[in-house]
């Protein structure tokens, strides 16, 4: 039974058309990721029926592992009830047809199966029966949900508000909804994109899945492209398993290159090590292998950038808003406009020939709110190719190179500031340091799965002291050139006068 579920999947994977699959967010569960998820539930219910949610079915495939467990390992419940949503009219039928021959082989050792197809829109479908006195509560929930934006002005967006949920994805909205669904002690285990574990986007779920639930066990994968080898997408992918009561002190761990479990691993880390307790943005860290010396010298970096004076922003030059300010050289009346292409080693450089951008924006009433005063400042990229070795890329810009009374910072950039002005230049230099090590880049893609740095993802960093940030910035200004080995060789050195 198992392999053929595993060959319809495998065939109408390749039917579907790739912009059908763009619109519903549809990547199936392989099989053997659909076997591992299922073994993460805990099968605790002391109750003769059980009652499972699959949202976003497909041909079945997590559904029927969850079954093919509960039929092997749980004889006493007597009584299964599923709720299987699939909205495609290809995938619910063969969704029928497999859940079918489940329910023979059920009724012939005496448990029974009531399975019902619901060929509805999820979303619209929960939010109404959410207030319904009838709607089942579940015991077992098993996703892996579609993966799409939402719109801010889309009846989806509308709908969830009703039920007080605020989230920005299709994955965040079906687990959010799954979790009100889920009766105390309940358990969900969902495949979902790593992206919600920071940034101000899914605060709100973060906020909401922690108020709700235990994280029991977190499971990463390197990349979708691996979990998922037929599927043309690219995230870092993570299996949850939560349960419905008050957080454990222990969280297990496990990771994987991809859905063969080949090289798994697994560890179990308490749970401050996962939510930081005194973070309001409650950002999700995933210590990873290869990384723990990385985790060890940041929790040496103990200060915030509030308490160092110091502030972190977007670059506020939107340069499609501004075109006509634009100016592709230096001229009279326009200063320096910066972007990600003007980084260079250590130092801005500018302006840049041949610049497919702009160097420079006109100085005026509608732009002068957007610039800076001259001054030092650690400007950071916020977004990085995905082969590209490094997340966090930060350059200095001198104002002793580039000679200036404002400048104008584009809003793919990061900058460090001093209340809108600029740092003392030992502190931009040491900020600039700090950042371009290894240590705070192997840390930052522990909770973060995608290639953005916000600024609020800076905030959630712990930082040296000024004393130690003035250190590093008189190293870095004594040389000409600074290699990453030399980069991280001085935090090393740095930490152990800690």
């Amino acid at each position: 039974m198992v392999s053929h579920i595993e060959k319809s999947r495998r065939e109408v994977a390749r039917k579907l058309r790739p912009d059908t699959r763009s619109t519903l967010g549809q990547f199936m569960t392989p099989q053997t990721i659909a076997d591992f998820m299922a073994s993460l539930f805990g099968l605790t219910i002391h109750s003769a029926e059980a009652q499972i949610l699959d949202a976003g079915a497909g041909v079945g495939s997590l559904s029927i592992a969850l079954l093919n467990r509960i039929h092997r390992e749980s004889p006493d419940i007597q009584k299964i009830k599923l709720h299987a949503y699939e909205i495609d009219p290809l995938l619910a039928g063969l969704l029928k047809q497999h859940l079918s021959v489940c329910t023979e082989r059920f009724a012939a050792t005496g448990q029974a199966l009531e399975a019902t197809i619901i060929e509805e829109d999820f979303i619209e479908s929960a939010v109404i029966q959410l207030y319904a006195a009838n709607f089942p509560r579940f015991d077992y929930a098993i996703l892996n949900p579609p993966y799409r934006k939402i719109n801010s002005a889309s009846r989806h967006r509308k709908l969830l508000r009703t039920a007080g949920i605020e989230t920005v994805n299709l994955y965040s909205a079906f687990l959010s909804l799954s979790i009100l669904a889920a009766r105390p002690q309940g358990e969900i285990v969902a495949i979902i994109p790593r992206s919600f574990c920071n940034g101000p986007y899914y605060k709100s779920f973060r906020e909401m899945m922690l108020r709700h639930m235990s994280i029991r066990r977190i499971h990463l994968f390197e990349s979708r492209s691996k979990a998922f080898g037929e599927d043309d997408v690219l995230q870092e992918n993570i299996i949850l398993h939560l349960k419905k009561e008050p957080q454990q002190p222990l969280v297990s761990l496990s990771t994987s290159t991809d859905g063969t479990f080949a090289d798994y691993h697994m560890v179990t880390v308490p749970f401050e090590h996962i939510v930081k307790s005194e973070d309001r943005e409650k950002f999700i860290h995933i210590p990873t292998a290869g990384k723990e010396d990385s985790a060890g010298l940041m929790n040496l970096f103990t200060h915030t950038l509030a308490s160092l004076n110091i502030g972190v922003s977007t670059g506020p030059v939107v340069d499609f808003r501004v075109s006509q300010y634009l100016r592709k050289h230096p001229e009279a009346g326009a200063v320096p406009l910066l972007y990600p292409g003007h980084f260079g080693n250590t130092h801005i450089s500018w302006p840049k020939e041949g610049f497919k951008k702009y160097n420079a924006i006109a100085s005026a009433p509608e732009t002068e709110k957007q610039l800076y005063p001259s001054g030092y400042y650690t400007l950071v990229k916020r977004f990085s190719a995905k082969e590209e070795k490094k997340r966090i890329v930060a350059c200095v810009f001198n104002p002793g190179h580039i000679p200036a009374q404002w400048i104008g910072i584009e809003n793919h950039l990061n900058v460090f500031h001093c209340k809108k002005e600029g740092l003392p230049e030992k502190i931009a230099y040491g900020l600039s340091v700090y950042l371009n090590s290894s240590a705070v880049d192997n840390y930052f893609r522990k909770f973060n799965g995608h290639t953005q740095v916000n600024a609020t993802d800076l905030r959630g960093l712990g930082y040296p002291s000024t004393d130690q940030l003035e250190i590093l910035g008189e190293w870095a200004k004594s040389l000409p050139h600074i290699t990453q080995e030399a980069i991280d060789h001085k935090i090393l050195s740095l930490c152990s006068e800690h």
